[in-house]
């Protein structure tokens, strides 16, 4: 049994260049360790670094200092094996449902037939059968995020980065959406980084769910392991009295972060440092 991290970032520092003398450091000295087929929620307040940690682990960023590795190959670059699912929609307007799904087997050479064979597939995997000739602007935005599923998980991703990927849609699709990933995610048991606002959503989903503390210089504050059942049913899991009592036991290091962020956004030039 393989028993290397699927995503392991240790002492990782980023720093970004700003207009003053001094660049602004999002994240420093973080340590994060996902193992294969786990799932895991980051949470934390805004302006913290989740999505920054989301690109580095993508190697759309460089860390300024520490190490990231998938798979226990360190990130130099974009990493193939690593699909990454964004806030806003990705799936090109002017391509079809089917040329959407297909486009990444297409890409790395694989031939229509079989492309549009795995596609058809995909699609109806994600429940949208019967709709693989229209375009994105003919879609419900929950449908949206069907092809956006089906189009990352046909490449077989062994890690899948997303990026608060539902905080778009109504609460009741966004809560039917997260139970169908649940199913979809368990058909091949990626590594899931799950980066949202939402605790109920984080721990309806997780098996991990990690604390961010506030920026800058964020790092992590907690971790706290999801004892709950699978599979789960998103809708009903938080009636569950575990549910209750993780939520209670996460708001409470995440609250004071939040407090800490609301804080800083608020408070008048020259207060921050009094």
């Amino acid at each position: 049994m393989d028993t290397t991290a699927a995503i392991e970032l240790r002492g990782v520092t980023k720093r970004f260049a700003t207009e003053g003398p001094e660049p602004y450091t999002a994240l420093r000295d973080l340590d994060l360790e996902v193992g294969p087929g786990e799932f895991c929620a980051v949470v934390g307040p805004t302006g913290c670094g989740k999505s920054t940690t989301l690109t580095l682990v993508a190697g759309l960023e460089t860390p300024s200092e520490g190490t990231v590795r998938v798979h226990g190959k360190p990130v130099s670059g974009i990493t193939p094996e690593v699909g990454f699912m964004f806030q806003t929609d990705a799936i090109l307007p002017w391509k079809t449902v089917l040329d959407n799904v297909s486009a990444g087997p297409r890409f790395r050479g694989v031939g229509k037939r079989e492309a549009f064979a795995d596609a058809r597939d995909w699609i109806r995997r994600v429940g949208l059968s019967g709709f693989e000739d229209r375009y994105p602007h003919q879609l419900s935005g929950g449908m949206r995020k069907r092809v956006a599923l089906a189009q990352n998980l046909i490449n077989e991703p062994r890690v899948i980065l997303m990026d608060e990927p539902f905080s778009a849609l109504d609460v009741q699709t966004r809560s039917k959406m997260s139970t169908e990933l649940l199913a979809l995610w368990d058909l091949t048991r990626p590594a899931v980084v799950f980066v949202t606002h939402d605790l109920e959503e984080a721990i309806a989903l997780a098996d991990t769910v990690v604390v961010l503390t506030a920026g800058p210089a964020a790092t992590i504050k907690a971790r706290f392991r999801i004892d709950l059942p699978r599979p789960r049913v998103v809708q009903e899991i938080r009636f569950d009295p575990r549910f209750v009592d993780l939520y209670q036991q996460i708001w409470e290091a995440l609250r004071a972060e939040v407090d800490l962020a609301y804080s800083q956004i608020t408070a008048t030039p020259g207060q921050e440092d009094a």
